[in-house]
């Protein structure tokens, strides 16, 4: 699964870096081991600032982040790639599927896995709900393929909770596989959608990403494209974040017969750890048509 792969990557890239900084650049052990991680650090700095530059392109008006943003999104792709994914384990035990409450089912987004929900499922526990998560996997293979899982996944968690229907929320990725499970398996057990800046009319970063599912992604695609047609089918809230750094233009992320609103401005992952994001999905959870 995900999590272990990305441990063993973390792993096998700071020894490599470790490795040449001891072999061919003769560094000291200590020095080796501080230029390693100096690097590593550097390296995912790169990858975050090429997705500003993106935004800087492809940005819909008005979507032009600050210095903060900038900076907190930065230490959310550490904190999520560094620290909660590759030991997702300590961090997130089983879901506690109790009976008797409202009933919501988190879909993370492309190249992740359930980890990312470690705060708002506490948060939505707070408030008296049954969180379930999943993990998709293989995580680069096509959204297709991922929609199963999910219908299998609602499927046992009703019957685990006694729910007749519960909420989805997809962050990303997840909110377009929601979609398509909709459209294939109908919405008898769902009782609303939650798309947190979701990619529906695809987005420009998707050019670079890898895996069928990232060039299902990319604006105009022939997914997304069939996608456009399918109405949900129940009560949709589809939640657009104006400085995301990833689904851009940032205007893609509405959906048409939804109900469309903007959330506060931040990184497309600090928004996973956002308490002002939280409460608004929250909120959106607890109302009366999100009872089982």
């Amino acid at each position: 699964m995900l999590p272990p792969f990305l441990l063993l990557w973390l792993v096998a890239e700071l020894t490599a870096y470790y490795l040449l900084y001891r072999g061919p650049l003769a560094l000291a052990g200590g020095a080796a081991v501080i230029a390693a991680l100096a690097t590593l650090l550097l390296g995912r700095a790169w990858q975050n600032a090429l997705t500003w530059l993106l935004v800087a392109r492809h940005r819909s008006p008005g979507s032009t982040p600050g210095l903060a943003i900038v900076v907190g999104e930065y230490l959310a792709f550490l904190f999520t790639f560094l620290v909660l994914l590759p030991f997702e384990r300590l961090w997130m035990p089983p879901d506690r599927l109790a009976a008797g409450r409202r009933v919501v089912l988190l879909v993370h987004g492309y190249g992740c896995s359930r980890g990312v929900w470690w705060l708002l499922r506490r948060r939505l526990e707070a408030a008296g709900c049954t969180v379930a998560t999943l993990s998709l996997f293989p995580p680069f293979t096509s959204m297709g393929r991922m929609v199963p899982q999910l219908h299998a996944r609602i499927e046992a968690v009703c019957r685990a909770t006694g729910a007749e229907r519960l909420t989805l929320v997809g962050h990303s990725m997840g909110g377009l596989i929601a979609r398509s499970c909709l459209a294939r398996h109908g919405h008898a057990q769902v009782a609303k959608l939650i798309t947190l800046a979701t990619p529906n009319a695809g987005t420009e970063l998707a050019r670079y990403g890898i895996g069928q599912n990232a060039r299902e992604m990319r604006p105009a695609s022939l997914w997304l494209h069939d996608m456009a047609g399918e109405e949900p089918g129940v009560p949709t809230l589809a939640l657009r974040n104006p400085c995301d750094n990833y689904v851009m233009p940032q205007d893609n992320q509405t959906l048409p017969g939804a109900t469309n609103a903007d959330l506060p401005p931040v990184g497309h992952l600090a928004m996973l750890y956002d308490r002002r994001v939280a409460d608004i999905v929250v909120a959106a959870c607890t109302e009366g048509n999100a009872r089982r």
